[in-house]
C-alpha cells in the first residue's frame, strides 16, 4: 500500500536569466516567499543569478531550508547562492536532475529558457512512463507557457501521445494558486524511484 504524505519539498525550475519583464522576478519572489510561509523547503539549481537567485533568496529570507544542486561545470558560471541549507555539486547534468527529483515532493515551473523547458519535459516524460506521481505545476503567468501547452495539444492531436498526457501539468496563473494546490495535495513514497 502506498503511503501518502503532505508535500514538504518543492523543486522550482526557472530561468538563470531575469527575462525582459520585471513581473517575472516578482513572480519568482512570491513563489519563494510562499514556499517559506507554508513551511516547505525549496530544491533548485543552486545559482544566485536570474530567477533562480530570486526564488532562492526569497525562500531563504523567509526561513525556508534551501537545497541547491549544481553540476561542476556550472558551479563557477552560475555563481552559487550563499546561505543555502545544503549544497550538492554533481558530476553532470543527469546526476543533478536525478538528485533534484529524488529530493522533491513536487515541481513548480516558472518562466525560463531551454534548460527549464528540458527539465519540465523530462519530468513530464517520467510521469508519463509511470515512474512517479509527483505533481507538476506549470505557472503560466501572462501566458508565458501557452505555446508549450499548444505544442503538447498538437502532439496529442497528432497521435504521438495519449490525451491524458496533456493533463500531466497542473496549470495555474499565480504563485498563490500554485502553493494553494500543493498545500492541499499529497504525494506517495512510491515516487522515490531508481530512474537510472
Amino acid at each position: 500500500m502506498k503511503m501518502r504524505h503532505p508535500i514538504k519539498t518543492v523543486c522550482v525550475y526557472c530561468g538563470s536569466r531575469m527575462g525582459n519583464k520585471p513581473e517575472y522576478a516578482a513572480l519568482a519572489g512570491d513563489v519563494g516567499r510562499l514556499i517559506a510561509d507554508n513551511g516547505m523547503s525549496l530544491v533548485y539549481g543552486a545559482g544566485s543569478i536570474g530567477l533562480m537567485g530570486v526564488v532562492a533568496r526569497a525562500a531563504r529570507d523567509g526561513g525556508a531550508p534551501v537545497i541547491g544542486i549544481i553540476p561542476e561545470h556550472l558551479d563557477a558560471v552560475e555563481i552559487t547562492q550563499d546561505g543555502l541549507a545544503e549544497l550538492h555539486v554533481t558530476k553532470n547534468m543527469h546526476e543533478r536532475k536525478l538528485m533534484m527529483f529524488d529530493r522533491s515532493d513536487a515541481f513548480i515551473v516558472l518562466p525560463g529558457g531551454l534548460g527549464t523547458l528540458d527539465e519540465t519535459l523530462e519530468i513530464m516524460t517520467w510521469a508519463q512512463l509511470s515512474l512517479h506521481e509527483k505533481p507538476i505545476i506549470l505557472l503560466n503567468h501572462e501566458n508565458y507557457w501557452s505555446p508549450l501547452l499548444e505544442l503538447i495539444d498538437h502532439v496529442v492531436e497528432g497521435g504521438f501521445a495519449a490525451p491524458e498526457n496533456a493533463r500531466l501539468l497542473h496549470v495555474v496563473e499565480s504563485a498563490e494558486e500554485a502553493i494553494d494546490f500543493l498545500a492541499r495535495h499529497t504525494t506517495s513514497d512510491a515516487s522515490k524511484s531508481q530512474l537510472f
